[in-house]
């Protein structure tokens, strides 16, 4: 072998290392890579769930028939609101309507009533629960917030009833006495 063929298999041997040392590319001279974004957005959205086991709060017979006034140990099971989420920060609200008489409109007679007050709470979404009083003049506590996504089941009761105008009034018969509870989640800007 003479010398000038040494060299050559010398620099090829040393090119050949180099090139297993460089990482191994499919682009040859001239090309240049194109590289397209990929994006998405999640918008911010509230749920407010399903009512589970579906229905009204049934509060049965609202008075005592032996005195006509309020009963005292009026109450219900709590319903759920089942399926709830926010994808951001939220505020839950809570608002209610007292019970009405729906057939007895006007003003009552004297000593009677056409209404029961009484106290509406959904509790599980924030630490401190939404409230809100049919016989409340403010409701501070209707509307709470939460700082971050969420997802889990609202719990609804209602408490504390009193009869519209103090308890010493009777209530006006009446087969349907109406009230409403709406609870609403919100996404917090």
């Amino acid at each position: 072998m003479n010398m000038s063929t040494r060299n050559w298999l010398l620099v090829g041997s040393v090119l050949a290392l180099a090139a297993a040392g460089e990482p191994a590319s499919a682009q040859s001279a001239g090309e240049v890579p194109a590289t397209v974004p990929v994006t998405g957005t999640v918008p911010s959205v509230c749920h407010g769930g399903t009512l589970a086991g579906g229905g009204a709060f049934d509060l049965g017979i609202l008075t005592d028939t032996s005195t006509g006034l309020l009963r005292t140990d009026l109450s219900a099971p709590p319903k759920t609101l089942t399926g709830a989420f926010c994808s951001t920060r939220s505020r839950i609200a809570v608002e209610a309507t007292p019970l009405v008489a729906q057939n007895a409109p006007g003003t009552p007679p004297s000593g009677f009533s056409h209404t029961v007050n009484y106290r509406a709470v959904a509790s599980g979404w924030t630490d401190t629960p939404a409230s809100f009083g049919t016989a409340d003049a403010s409701h501070a506590f209707a509307v709470q917030e939460r700082g971050t996504a969420f997802q889990g089941d609202i719990a609804l009761s209602i408490d504390s009833f009193t009869t519209g105008g103090g308890a010493a009034l009777r209530l006006v018969a009446d087969p349907a006495y109406r009230g409403a509870i709406t609870v609403t989640l919100s996404v917090v800007n």
